[in-house]
């Protein structure tokens, strides 16, 4: 079986990996998103899949738009019998999905219809859901609204955050992917509108805590933006961002600091467990109230 894989996340490596070891499956080619620049010095940088195609030896292909006449004959001059998308960013058009005889399959880390979108892994812990897992579906030209092929559950435990637990859900979506390529006749479970959930795009600003919401919410959330966009608060002009957190008992007004760097909340109180100042690096609540004095009346906002 000829198949062109495209995806451009860490979620999709190990999907990528497990389709090259396979006997009797060709990866004609690995379509992925241009390299972007990174870091301070803002130099190019390879998507993680590129990284890991070049590994494994296998051609690349970074067109800047998948919809773009010369990336769909790319794709059609590959003849692939099957494609492949996992976290690759962008939708594909209609020219594309008629392409393969055996279709366009994706996985995504989610127990669809809950979760489409950008951010399942952190929307789902956000949520206080229990469970996650990951799904393989056909392609449509709906974002992530197509037939449902097969579905793992994964659940989510207390001390999950975004990283590892899309670090559990990579491994299993390899594992479902590989069984659902081996399916000679693969299901199609259409999607219950009715329990459609969306996972919107992130952005940075939303990692701000606001002590208003209770002390559970924010715990979640600190779990959930780690590793991006990462939560964080001001300890007067100075940003802080909160690592890890635990609830505790506690009372005031949102926002009060206690001994024990014990913040307030709308209902009972965050005990900053790690923490990291603006410029410094990660480290115990212990050691950064060591060089930062707390006044009276202190509160974070």
């Amino acid at each position: 079986m000829k198949i062109v894989f495209l995806g451009t996340a860490e979620l999709a490596c190990p999907c990528l990996e497990a389709l090259a070891r396979q006997p009797g499956i060709e990866i004609a080619g690995v379509v992925t998103q241009p390299d972007k620049p990174k870091g301070r010095n803002l130099r190019l940088a390879p998507p993680p899949v590129k990284v890991t195609a070049q590994i494994l030896g296998l051609p690349v292909w970074q067109p800047a738009r998948i919809k773009d006449p010369g990336a769909i004959e790319q794709l059609r001059t590959a003849r692939p019998d099957l494609i492949v998308v996992v976290a690759y960013g962008q939708l594909l058009p209609k020219a594309v999905l008629e392409l393969p005889a055996r279709g366009c399959i994706n996985v995504h880390a989610s127990l669809l219809p809950r979760w489409r979108g950008a951010s399942p892994i952190q929307h789902a812990i956000l949520a206080g859901d229990t469970e996650t897992g990951v799904t393989t579906m056909y392609l449509n030209e709906r974002m992530d609204a197509g037939e449902i092929i097969l579905q793992r559950r994964e659940p989510i435990r207390p001390e999950d955050t975004a990283a590892t637990l899309h670090d559990r859900l990579a491994m299993l979506g390899a594992e479902l992917l590989v069984e659902t390529v081996k399916l000679e006749n693969p299901p199609r479970q259409p999607q219950d509108e009715t329990r459609v959930t969306l996972a919107r795009k992130l952005t940075k600003e939303e990692g701000r805590l606001d002590w208003r919401k209770p002390a559970v919410e924010l715990e979640r959330q600190i779990r959930a933006f780690d590793p991006w966009p990462g939560a964080f608060t001001m300890w007067g002009e100075t940003l802080l961002k909160v690592w890890r957190a635990q609830v505790v008992p506690a009372s005031g007004e949102p926002g009060d600091v206690w001994p024990g760097l014990v913040v307030a909340t709308g209902a009972g109180g965050l005990q900053l467990v790690e923490v990291q100042p603006a410029g410094g690096k990660r480290m115990a609540a212990a050691v950064f109230l060591r060089g930062h004095r707390m006044a009276a009346g202190t509160k974070m906002r």
